[in-house]
């Protein structure tokens, strides 16, 4: 509010000197009839008459604040000057001329046409009492109605000024809308990335963790593959967040390889497996390639999936399925624990379902075939042009 003040106030000052250099500008017009030489049969010049020609001037510096009030002033004005004294006359009117069209410029349409047909009257009037000629008469209405007509076609193209303003105001207000909510979007994608990748790592390595001293009395070959399997874990969410948070530096340094898709799950499911959940992964239909974006989401759902099985469920067996349909991608994974695969009020099944959304699919979750286990369902949307293959 202060700076929109402050701008108030600085265009109002610009708007006042404008005027008073206006006036200024018309006070050296009406001044040269009373400086260059005069025919000997003309009376000389007065100090009275060229005072009230000033006087008729002086009103244009409030133009804008009483647009009517100074066309009135100088109208008036006018009048006195050529019934009181015989003075020089002018070229044109130059003050009442921009008194109209300040006029046809700033008022509503009731005053304008109130104020067109009084200032014909004067110009009918004025007319008369000098020439009466019809010559001087169209003369001076031409004149008139053409800084009308300017004061009319200068108020248009502020109001189409004004327009564009508001709009251009109107799209950067948009503009800067959306780019707060795709920085949401974005803040909310490298969560449920972060997430999704911290989640299943740590929970590998815990599970293997608590399984390494055990593996140690009994079979210590086991021991030294638990410990490279947290190992290769670790390796693998640190490559994962470093291609992740590299999209994040401005200096192009960081090295940006593509997010893990399909192909990349038979892995997933390796190192799941070494924690000593039994999982089976299965592929129906007509396999495919897929965009990266669909492939990528596709690894994460089974991945964080399977981390609430590993996490929640106590399950000893997994299953997980890719199903190819015309125009879709069903992912499914199940598995025989207890159930529910996540914890209340956690953000791996919140995830699974946005990043379903994100490509026109859904989310479900529940029990298992026959009520035994838990099974996550996420059906996607792979492309429009497979629906009529």
């Amino acid at each position: 509010m202060v700076i929109r003040a402050f701008g108030e106030r600085v265009r109002n000052a610009d708007a006042r000197r404008q005027d008073l250099g206006l006036a200024l500008l018309v006070q050296v017009a009406v001044t040269m009839p009373f400086v260059v030489p005069r025919s000997p049969d003309l009376p000389p010049v007065t100090w009275a008459s060229y005072a009230m020609t000033t006087a008729a001037v002086l009103p244009l510096i409030w133009r804008r604040r009483a647009p009517v009030g100074v066309l009135v002033a100088i109208l008036v004005l006018g009048g006195v000057y050529k019934v009181t004294l015989d003075g020089p006359g002018q070229p044109l009117p130059y003050a009442g001329l921009i008194a109209f069209y300040t006029v046809a410029l700033r008022c509503t349409p009731r005053v304008r046409v109130a104020a067109g047909l009084a200032s014909a009257v004067v110009v009918a009037l004025s007319v008369g009492w000098e020439t009466g000629t019809a010559r001087e008469l169209l003369f001076t209405l031409f004149v008139s109605a053409a800084a009308y007509a300017l004061g009319r076609l200068q108020h248009t193209r502020q109001a189409y000024t004004a327009a564009v303003e508001a709009r251009a105001a109107e799209l950067e207000r948009a503009n800067r809308i959306e780019a707060e909510q795709a920085a949401a979007r974005e803040r909310a994608r490298i969560a449920r990335e972060m997430h999704d990748i911290l989640s299943h790592a740590v929970s590998i390595m815990i599970v293997q963790a608590e399984a390494g001293p055990v593996a140690v009395r009994a079979a210590p070959e086991r021991a030294e593959a638990a410990f490279e399997a947290i190992a290769e874990t670790g390796r693998d969410a640190m490559a994962q967040l470093r291609a992740m948070l590299g999209v994040l530096r401005t200096d192009g340094a960081a090295p940006r390889s593509p997010q893990p898709g399909i192909a990349a799950l038979a892995e997933l499911v390796d190192r799941v497996r070494a924690g000593g959940l039994r999982v089976s992964y299965e592929r129906t239909g007509t396999v495919r390639e897929l965009p990266a974006a669909l492939e990528a989401t596709v690894h994460r759902v089974v991945q964080e999936a399977l981390t609430n099985v590993v996490r929640h469920a106590g399950a000893a067996a997994a299953d997980v399925t890719l199903a190819y349909g015309p125009g879709t991608l069903t992912v499914t994974v199940t598995d025989d624990g207890r159930g529910p695969g996540g914890a209340p009020g956690g953000h791996g099944l919140i995830g699974i379902r946005e990043r379903a959304a994100a490509h026109g699919g859904t989310a479900e979750s529940g029990p298992g075939p026959g009520g035994v286990g838990y099974s996550v369902r996420v059906s996607l949307v792979t492309s429009p042009l497979e629906v009529g293959n």
